[in-house]
């Protein structure tokens, strides 16, 4: 028979082995191969930021992190995908600010990406460039405005997806101008400026990293770019301010989560091996020729912008009277 005393030493080993189960995870982790979802198409900027990201962890980490692109649904797809793993870190999501929006954008979003994602890190962010198909007779931000003004039938906004930083910064452009500018959504950016440069939309915000080279290609005109001053990366580009649009500047940022029930010792050291491989002279570099910044801190860090950062969004999509689709 065992005493009252070992009763309750034996009570104190259940109640303390459910406690101690995220420890034990946190040490043995990384048992194996880390899988980052991105849950947009190859090629565009939340994609070249995941796998840079990925990489860094990689090095950091001693273990191979493999990419995995699980496009539609706008983003919802690749995000519910990290959802449905195992918690336990061998699973994260390389995404944008477009994510922690995903309730505010979508009917039936079938997760609410604030409660039940973590964020890990916040990595970079990059200014968005206003472009145009390069064979409409309007050279500037007051002609572009001014002719949909006066003709809104005749042009359309494409957007990588919506919730995203183009998508709120053309709901700016037409809260700001008072332009009535159709606005769609597309399954990433690559099909998106791809219509643009056809002719089949007019007009997009997207980050600088997928349109310079289709602008200093011919494929895209340059009208203005979304920031307080003038980037070194495209001198020849004014702002939206000198466009016109007073106080315009809009960015697009990239992070990387995690399910909210990940244990926080790994989430610490996800944060760690990120913010010290991003931060890295060699990659500062590359980032700033990209046109991003490199983005330091910590986990409670990244979760209060992105509190206030959802909070400023779902403002701007109120005062349009945007409707979730």
């Amino acid at each position: 028979m065992i005493g009252r005393r070992g009763i309750l030493a034996a009570g104190g080993g259940l109640l303390a082995a459910p406690l101690a189960a995220p420890a034990v995870l946190a040490q043995a982790w990384p048992a194996r191969p880390i899988r980052m979802i991105v849950p947009y198409t190859p090629g565009a900027a939340t994609d070249a930021m995941a796998r840079l990201s990925a990489q860094k962890l990689q090095e950091k980490l001693g273990v191979t992190v493999v990419v995995e692109n699980r496009a539609g649904a706008n983003g919802a797809i690749g995000s519910q995908a990290v959802l449905q793993a195992p918690p336990d870190g061998h699973t994260i999501l390389g995404s944008a600010s477009i994510h922690p929006m995903a309730r505010h954008v979508m009917k039936a979003a079938p997760y609410d990406p604030v409660a039940d994602f973590l964020p890990l890190a916040r990595t970079a962010r990059g200014p968005l460039v206003l472009v145009s198909n390069p064979r409409l007779p309007q050279t500037t931000v007051a002609q572009v405005v001014e002719a949909a003004k006066r003709e809104p039938a005749k042009w359309t906004f494409a957007t990588s997806s919506l919730g995203s930083a183009g998508h709120l910064a053309s709901i700016e452009f037409n809260r700001v101008t008072g332009a009535n500018i159709e606005i769609v959504g597309y399954r990433g950016s690559a099909p998106a400026l791809t219509d643009v440069a056809a002719g089949n939309a007019q007009l997009m915000f997207d980050p600088v990293l997928a349109t310079l080279p289709m602008v200093r290609g011919g494929q895209l005109r340059g009208l203005a770019i979304a920031t307080a001053t003038r980037t070194q990366l495209a001198p020849e580009l004014p702002t939206a301010v000198e466009g016109g649009l007073a106080g315009f500047e809009f960015y697009s940022w990239y992070g990387v989560w995690g399910p909210r029930a990940m244990p926080r010792e790994i989430a610490d050291r996800i944060n760690t091996a990120l913010v010290s491989g991003l931060q890295e002279p060699e990659v500062v570099a590359r980032l700033t020729g990209l046109g991003f910044e490199p983005v330091a801190e910590t986990v409670a860090q990244a979760e209060a912008f992105i509190a206030a950062d959802v909070a400023r969004n779902a403002e701007l999509l109120r005062i349009a009277n945007f409707e979730p689709q």
